[in-house]
């Protein structure tokens, strides 16, 4: 199994780092943690591993563009993203400029920071590379399984409800999958789960795989049976 990729967040304002950065960056898999100031972070990232890094601009003890020069020079290896409200497109180009390798702004879809993570670890092959450079031409799953991958290259964050899904769905491409194994493949509680529930996460995949990545998944239901998931289209 994939390790999980490792996120210093750096954002002063506690309510969003603890209760929505951190806990939604969780839930998509990654093993996040949060700093306050920039001596927090360094000292965090000269005593332990990470992978990628999210900052805001505005912090108690320095700036965010200054910092992520710095990271740059001293850490090329890695992946920068900036989150800030400063959203003006002389604030992008210099972000981008000063070494940030994205740059999104609040309020954030955690799901669509959790995408642009995950794209930005592919790109500098933090996760398996292999699934980088798959070039055939259908849905597939990301090598780690957290992103799911469009024919034109677009990518959507998966949390780890969505992941076993799609792992039971990809498993046995254009094969129906029937609605208890799809139960099994989510929960050890199989006589507990509501079975609707696998619909509403039906709906949610269609319209993530839609709004992240530009195409209609071709996922068919099969009334009453099960579903069935054609990557190939």
């Amino acid at each position: 199994m994939t390790a999980a990729l490792h996120v210093a967040v750096l954002e002063d304002e506690a309510m969003l780092r603890e209760r929505i950065l951190l806990p939604g960056l969780q839930r998509f898999g990654f093993a996040a943690v949060g700093f306050e100031t920039i001596a927090a972070l360094r000292a965090h990232l000269d005593a332990h591993p990470v992978d990628l890094v999210v900052l805001d601009v505005g912090l108690p003890d320095g700036d965010g563009f200054s910092l992520a020069r710095a990271l740059r020079e001293t850490r090329p290896q890695l992946g920068v993203v900036m989150l800030t409200s400063r959203a003006e497109t002389g604030d992008r180009v210099r972000g981008l400029t000063e070494g940030a390798d994205a740059y999104l702004t609040k309020p954030i879809e955690i799901d669509l920071l959790a995408a642009t993570l995950h794209s930005l670890a592919r790109r500098l092959e933090t996760v398996a590379p292999a699934g980088a450079r798959d070039t055939s031409h259908g849905w597939r799953l990301s090598a780690d399984g957290w992103c799911l991958l469009s024919p034109s290259g677009g990518s959507a964050a998966l949390t780890q409800s969505e992941r076993r899904l799609c792992r039971r769905l990809f498993d046995t491409p254009g094969e129906l999958v029937a609605r208890e194994a799809l139960i099994e493949a989510l929960t050890d509680q199989i006589h507990d789960f509501d079975a609707h529930r696998i619909d509403s996460m039906i709906h949610r995949l269609r319209s993530k795989a839609r709004t992240r990545c530009g195409e209609m998944l071709p996922l068919t239901a099969v009334h009453g049976r099960g579903y069935m998931l054609t990557p190939q289209g």
